[in-house]
């Protein structure tokens, strides 16, 4: 599997969940199904917003250009769930917009997940 190196490398569901998790900013995404190797947005997956009161929400304002270089969080997710046949990330907290962490449940087959 190959690692995504700029956004010309993201297929179009990868790019959907990019945008979303920018959006975001700081929160997590739920249950957010992988089949075959992508991400399931149909039906969308949770998004839960971390709020902070009494500072700014430097995430609100950004927008995702055509093309650029991804970040190696993003990279590094988008590695993962490519490798990934079938299963389901239970969390994936995000901060700054960018993917921190996840919980993932996948079944162990041949020595492929899922």
């Amino acid at each position: 599997m190959t690692r995504p190196a700029c956004a010309s490398d993201l297929r179009p569901r990868e790019r959907s969940f990019l945008a979303a998790m920018t959006r975001l900013g700081f929160g997590r995404f739920e249950f957010v199904r992988i089949e075959q190797g992508e991400i399931v947005l149909d039906p969308w997956p949770t998004a839960v917003c971390d709020v902070k009161f009494g500072s700014t929400d430097p995430g609100a304002t950004k927008t995702v250009p055509a093309e650029f270089d991804l970040k190696p969080q993003v990279a590094e997710l988008f590695e993962y769930v490519r490798s990934v046949d079938s299963g389901e990330i239970r969390t994936l907290e995000i901060k700054n917009g960018l993917p921190f962490s996840m919980e993932i449940d996948y079944r162990l087959e041949g020595g492929r997940r899922g």
